[in-house]
């Protein structure tokens, strides 16, 4: 439970109470497994960033200008005394967990799609595929990922 406590619960206080809920602190867990295990900050090899893996141009430079999540983050930023750059939370997410958090959050609402139920692993792995669109998928994994993290948040 540690992942929830430590990465999750302190993230989703920074964002607007009606975003945490059930599915989205499942979807979220998953996500961090599929990406990073929780135990990688930068991306072997890559660009990415943080325990969601971030690229700046993707994720970040996407919640900091989506019209439905900019001002949210600006939000975020402005409570972290953190000017809402892309470079500046690009750097700050490796670190920043919290921070890395409400990236991920805010990422999942810019998409029209649900987030998934228990018994909705397909649709959760469409989910992530559209908002991470992760250059080496691993579609193998996400069934353990994806059960895992509804165990470790029901």
């Amino acid at each position: 439970m540690a992942i929830i406590e430590q990465y999750i619960v302190p993230g989703l206080k920074l964002l607007p109470e009606k975003m945490d809920t059930v599915k989205a602190r499942a979807q979220l867990v998953a996500i961090g497994f599929q990406e990073s295990g929780f135990k990688t900050r930068k991306q072997v090899g890559g660009p990415a960033r943080g325990l969601w893996q971030f690229e700046k141009g993707g994720g970040i430079v996407g919640v900091l200008n989506h019209p439905s999540t900019c001002k949210i983050i600006q939000g975020v930023c402005e409570r972290i005394v953190l000017p809402p750059y892309a470079d500046l939370c690009y750097g700050a997410v490796a670190y920043h967990d919290a921070l890395a958090c409400c990236f991920a959050r805010l990422l999942l609402w810019t998409s029209p799609m649900a987030l998934p139920d228990r018994d909705e692993m397909d649709k959760g792995w469409l989910l992530y595929l559209t908002t991470w669109r992760p250059g080496k998928p691993r579609p193998e994994d996400w069934p353990e990922n994806f059960k895992r993290a509804w165990e470790m948040v029901t």
